[in-house]
């Protein structure tokens, strides 16, 4: 069904709104991300660290009047707000919560439905499309998102199910596995270094921006090439869909080698995303959960790492 025009609510992420006169200010040394690329037809893929580089959420970023919404895994929102809105006072912003406030549908194959509410949208990745108090904004494969003020749900969704058939969450997940975007969620909270799930390679990390929150890792691991995990997409003869952050094992090393970041079901199996060590990788002998747990098969990812390039961004 993934391969099929479908739409879906993104049901699993929420909304956090940084908006005021300082807002771009205070969060360019928040974010790895650079806020000068945003504009009224752009966005962008970024993530909030510690000082130590283990990022904290990772989110879509887009521009609006009085400032900027993030969208990020649901259960991060909370946390993200309470520990922003202690930088906060320092600045003429304000952050809430507008989870509530705004609806979101993720579109495949969608680009008709789009074009019937007015909005063209650019096939170029980050592109986005502003008609009617409704965004549309362009995913790096192609897919799309629409987002819209919650009063204006119900409406959306007949005129979406009118044109494209309405799939289940796991569709829209598996979409994202094959275009190899990782996530952090509740439970891989603080566990990854951006370039761990390949977000340099999204345009979600700026090496150029100056210093944000835990800066001087995330570029000291770009430029000195010792990072020895990655993420990579994996196929896994199951029907039980693993868990976040659970581990990954091989011959090479007696402990773990890697953690699960995303996974949905495909077909009569399961594809997920993984951080993994390179030398598993190579070994390829890979195994969930145990040692001697069901076994996983390497996959490929659409996109390749290039340093040179990453860093102009």
């Amino acid at each position: 069904m993934a391969e099929t025009a479908f739409f879906c609510t993104l049901s699993h992420e929420g909304i956090l709104a940084v908006r005021g006169p300082d807002a771009s200010k205070f969060l360019q040394g928040q974010l790895t991300c650079n806020l000068n690329y945003l504009s009224e037809t752009r966005s962008s893929l970024g993530a909030r660290c510690t000082p130590k580089g283990r990022m904290l959420s990772s989110f879509r970023i887009v521009s609006v009047a009085d400032g900027y919404l993030l969208a990020m895994a649901g259960e991060l929102v909370a946390a993200q707000l309470a520990d922003l809105q202690k930088y906060a006072v320092f600045s003429k912003s304000k952050l809430a919560d507008e989870g509530d406030a705004w609806v979101r549908f993720g579109l495949s194959g969608g680009d008709g439905a789009l074009v019937s509410l007015g909005l063209d949208l650019a096939q170029e990745a980050d592109c986005v499309a502003r008609a009617h108090n409704l965004l549309a904004l362009r995913l790096g494969d192609g897919r799309s998102e629409l987002w819209a003020p919650a009063s204006e749900a119900p409406t959306l969704r007949a005129r979406l199910a009118a044109q494209l058939h309405e799939a289940p969450l796991n569709d829209w997940l598996l979409g994202q596995i094959r275009a190899g975007i990782g996530q952090v969620l509740g439970a891989t909270r603080e566990l990854f270094i951006p370039q761990m799930l390949n977000l340099q390679a999204l345009g979600a990390v700026s090496f150029k921006k100056g210093c944000y929150t835990g800066q001087e890792i995330v570029a000291r691991m770009q430029y000195l090439g010792k990072l020895k995990r990655r993420l990579y997409r994996l196929a896994l003869d199951d029907r039980q869909l693993p868990e976040p952050a659970v581990e990954l094992f091989s011959p090479v090393h007696g402990s773990g080698v890697g953690e699960v970041v995303l996974a949905a079901r495909s077909g009569e199996g399961i594809e997920l995303l993984a951080v993994l060590q390179e030398d598993a990788i190579k070994d390829g002998r890979i195994h969930l959960g145990a040692p001697e747990g069901p076994p996983l098969h390497l996959l490929d990812l659409p996109y390749s790492l290039d340093a040179d390039r990453e860093i102009q961004r």
